[in-house]
């Protein structure tokens, strides 16, 4: 009987526990979706400062201008602008790097690659919150041009 009353006692000593985490859980992730509308939002500037020289140079003066050139296509899209490159290893390799650092100097961006399956292109999308298809309209003239 005694084994049996300490069985219980721990039971439910377990069970209160286990409530009691997932209640704490469950509030903070409410109280973290609260206090992430609640999180500023960046402005539409690009902030160089987010890379360090040598990632400034060879985002901006190299990898930039060599995916423009290599730029198939340009979609609009109702929040942005979507972008067509040839799948071969090397570009995605570019694309990559481009999407990395452009996120850092750019962090109101959604960026999203995809391949297409079949063997067909790449495409890099630049899409975000309201307003962002106006700053590539006028901060990235040069990518949407045909």
């Amino acid at each position: 009987m005694y084994n049996t009353s300490i069985a219980l006692t721990v039971t439910t000593l377990f069970a209160v526990l286990l409530t009691t985490v997932i209640g704490l859980s469950e509030s903070a992730g409410a109280q973290g979706s609260s206090a992430e509308t609640k999180r500023s939002e960046s402005p539409f500037a690009c902030n160089r400062l987010a890379l360090t020289p040598e990632q400034r140079k060879r985002h901006f003066d190299e990898l930039g201008p060599k995916l423009r050139s290599l730029k198939k296509s340009v979609r609009e899209l109702p929040n942005g602008y979507e972008f067509e490159f040839s799948p071969d290893s090397k570009t995605v390799q570019l694309v990559t790097e481009w999407a990395v650092g452009e996120r850092a100097c750019c962090p109101f961006f959604d960026i999203n690659m995809r391949l297409e399956r079949e063997g067909g292109s790449l495409w890099l999308a630049l899409t975000g919150r309201e307003g962002v298809k106006q700053f590539i309209h006028a901060d990235g003239a040069a990518w949407i041009r045909q």
